[in-house]
């Protein structure tokens, strides 16, 4: 699957969350040329189905762009109706997944346990987000890896400049960066904006 592909390729999922639509597009430029190239636009985010298409629309080719914090398969649904690439959830929903895999689109389901990530990936998971990594740690991946090797996993939640190579080492495939890039604030100057693009630089310079 292509999508899937650039997503392992790229390594770097910048989660957007809470940003006015209205900035999406200059954000989503920002980590375009801080050199980051698979965005998730959170289902919270307001008018999040227009910022989707926008973004698709504008970076058609250049930027994979998902839904994020989806909790049901009408959401999804929805999503990707408005262009979405891939589906991002913080559970296990097998519903979700299988509409996700219906519709052809990249399922990243978030799970925590053993049995959650197994779970997952047998009802057609893609991709694996182990969340929240933040309580977990690097360790953590590299148990999982032991039993589960056949299974693709993604750390989402407190991955952060200090310890996203670690994450790398033990064998996860991707990771998901949420408030360590992307900040949550109602406004972006063109100050917050370079500042973005340069936070996109060193995670990129990192992996």
């Amino acid at each position: 699957m292509e999508i899937l592909q650039k997503i392992y390729q790229h390594k770097l999922v910048a989660i957007i969350r809470g940003v006015p639509s209205e900035q999406i597009i200059d954000v989503a430029n920002a980590l375009h040329q801080g050199g980051v190239r698979t965005l998730e636009i959170t289902v919270d985010t307001p008018n999040v189905l227009g910022a989707i298409e926008q973004v698709r629309k504008e970076f058609d080719g250049e930027l994979i762009v998902g839904a994020g914090t989806v909790l049901d398969a009408e959401t999804a649904r929805a999503a990707i109706m408005a262009g979405s690439q891939f589906i991002f959830s913080p559970t296990v929903d097998v519903d979700t997944i299988k509409l996700t895999k219906r519709y052809g689109v990249v399922s990243i389901p978030g799970a925590m346990t053993p049995t959650e990530i197994l779970t997952a990936y047998e009802n057609g998971g893609d991709l694996i987000k182990v969340f929240p990594a933040t309580i977990l740690g690097p360790t953590y991946i590299k148990d999982i890896k032991g039993p589960l090797p056949h299974i693709p996993l993604m750390p989402t939640g407190g991955v952060n400049l200090d310890n996203i190579s670690d994450y790398f080492q033990v064998g996860a495939v991707a990771a998901g960066l949420g408030s360590s890039l992307v900040k949550k604030q109602q406004t972006y100057s063109k100050e917050d904006l370079e500042a973005l693009k340069q936070r996109a630089e060193q995670f990129v310079a990192k992996v």
